[in-house]
């Protein structure tokens, strides 16, 4: 059973901070269980926005990634966007029984907060920052915000700096390769000390440890 009382209902961090990397693997692994059979990483957004290609810069990447075993939505050559999303979100449920989502997108916020990634428990609304109205999407939401809300968000995500949108996704992606290698590491050191305590019994004897 996974422990999410050290992840606040908002955890954020800058992408710009030294432990950024570090930090959202934390979070990462204690939030997504990677030993689901179902995993799924749905990466909202469109290539034709700077602001707006978060997501798919993050699930090209990631669907890139050999090492990274799971089924990724989403890339910048076959984006998951407004028009498209609720028929591969039906197709997702046709194809697994109950799969994990985990819903990456871009967003808007204060002046003070671009650059932060969000890592909320429970679903994001994409197309909400444009004023579209969409169904929620995923079970474990990360965000990141690229620029200012409250007034053109269109317009505003269409003139977001690429360089910010790729750094922030750049962090993200790292982040999530990490936690995906410590949990393997986790899944092995505990392998190791189970056959190792096994062991122990043949050699010295079940009677000893009744």
């Amino acid at each position: 059973m996974k422990n999410y009382d050290f992840i606040p209902q908002n955890y954020s961090v800058h992408y710009e901070q030294t432990s950024a990397v570090w930090d959202l693997s934390d979070a990462f692994l204690k939030l997504i269980p990677f030993d689901h059979e179902a995993l799924v990483f749905c990466c909202i957004g469109t290539d034709r926005s700077t602001g707006d290609a978060l997501g798919p810069i993050i699930g090209s990447q990631l669907n890139s990634a050999f090492s990274f075993p799971f089924r990724i939505v989403g890339t910048l050559e076959q984006p998951l966007h407004a028009l498209n999303l609720i028929e591969k979100q039906e197709q997702l449920h046709m194809e697994f029984q109950n799969p994990f989502i985990i819903a990456i997108d871009a967003c808007l916020g204060e002046s003070d907060a671009i650059g932060s990634i969000l890592l909320h428990q429970g679903p994001l609304y994409p197309g909400k920052a444009v004023k579209k109205q969409l169904p929620p999407v995923g079970n474990i939401s990360v965000k990141g915000i690229v620029n200012v809300g409250g007034f053109m968000e269109a317009t505003v995500l269409q003139n977001t700096r690429l360089h910010l949108t790729y750094s922030m996704g750049d962090k993200i992606v790292r982040a999530l390769m990490l936690a995906w290698q410590r949990h393997l590491l986790k899944d092995k050191n505990n392998g190791n000390q189970n056959r190792n305590h096994t062991n122990a019994r043949k050699q010295i004897g079940y009677a000893d440890f009744r």
